[in-house]
């Protein structure tokens, strides 16, 4: 894959009136914002890595974390790459004895392990042209502004019941 964009992981939030999960990235030197609707269990996975909470057990994605830790492993990258019929699709990048290890995967699991490894997280530029929104006037901007304070307050347990 050719130039991918690198990407941040602003957060995840909930679409109403559908009450579905967004993972929301942005690329890191644009205005575009790739939004990917993901699942419950995902998002709150997410949100609690980026919030820095540890369970006292681990959790699937923690597990996913101490398991590659364990055989020698380390995650590398994460590429959202490809976009069909409104799925997204992702490869994780992991590295073991100095080889590359690629394995398809969901991006909401996928970049649920790199915000655990603090791995950085990319989008292949086409997806990025086809699924990506830029944020072009003021109005926009102040409801991203927003969008940002609720990142701020949300919890796992919003996420819950649903």
């Amino acid at each position: 894959m050719s130039d991918p964009v690198p990407m941040d992981v602003v957060g995840v939030r909930i679409e109403l009136p559908t009450n579905t999960p967004i993972l929301l990235l942005r690329e890191q030197e644009g205005e575009r914002f790739l939004p990917i609707w993901i699942g419950t269990n995902e998002a709150t996975a997410i949100a609690l890595a980026l919030e820095g909470v540890e369970p006292p057990r681990p959790m699937t994605h923690d597990l996913m974390k101490l398991v590659t830790e364990a055989l020698g492993s380390n995650v590398v990258r994460v590429v959202v790459t490809d976009l069909q019929d409104g799925t997204f699709f992702a490869d994780l990048v992991m590295l073991k004895d100095g080889e590359e290890v690629v394995i398809s995967a969901r991006p909401s699991d996928a970049i649920a392990l790199a915000t655990r490894t603090d791995s950085p997280v990319f989008a292949a530029r086409a997806v990025l042209d086809e699924g990506g929104v830029e944020i072009r006037d003021e109005g926009q901007e102040e409801e991203i502004e927003r969008f940002r304070e609720f990142l701020e307050d949300v919890t796992p347990e919003d996420f819950e019941g649903s």
